[in-house]
């Protein structure tokens, strides 16, 4: 089996793939992948705020590199950061209606390239496809 051809290598290129063809698309709205990322993990929290320590968790990202894409996504109106009611020490970050807008559109984009991506396979094949990558992702754990 040659180096481009392990699962790993694989996974790797379409993984680059899918996220250039992603920023792309995303490009017209002037977001990147990881913005888009931050905005649906904060959409899909509890009343839509997030302590930012839990969504640097969540994005598996520095500290530096999560504030530096919620202080951008807050220069562009869709999300909200401010200090906890009860600890000052907590950063929150909301999101706003705007960003809800955006998710909406990234959630159709992202709907577009999974068709797109799998597109080459029968119905049985993606069934198959998606219960082996599950199991890959579990033993990875």
């Amino acid at each position: 089996m040659g180096k481009d051809s392990t699962c790993g290598m694989l996974i790797k290129q379409i993984n680059s793939t899918l996220e250039k063809n992603a920023n792309n698309s995303l490009r017209e709205q002037d977001l990147t992948f990881a913005q888009v990322s931050a905005l649906l993990t904060i959409r899909d929290f509890p009343e839509q705020k997030i302590p930012l320590k839990e969504l640097e968790k969540l994005l598996h990202i520095a500290q530096s590199t999560t504030a530096g894409i919620i202080n951008r996504l807050e220069q562009k109106g869709l999300v909200e950061s401010f200090g906890d009611s009860v600890d000052k020490r907590i950063k929150l970050v909301k999101l706003t209606s705007l960003g809800e807008k955006y998710c909406q559109r990234a959630e159709q984009n992202m709907k577009e390239a999974e068709e797109n991506l799998l597109s080459g396979l029968t119905e049985t094949e993606k069934s198959i496809f998606n219960t082996l990558l599950k199991k890959v992702k579990e033993t990875l754990k």
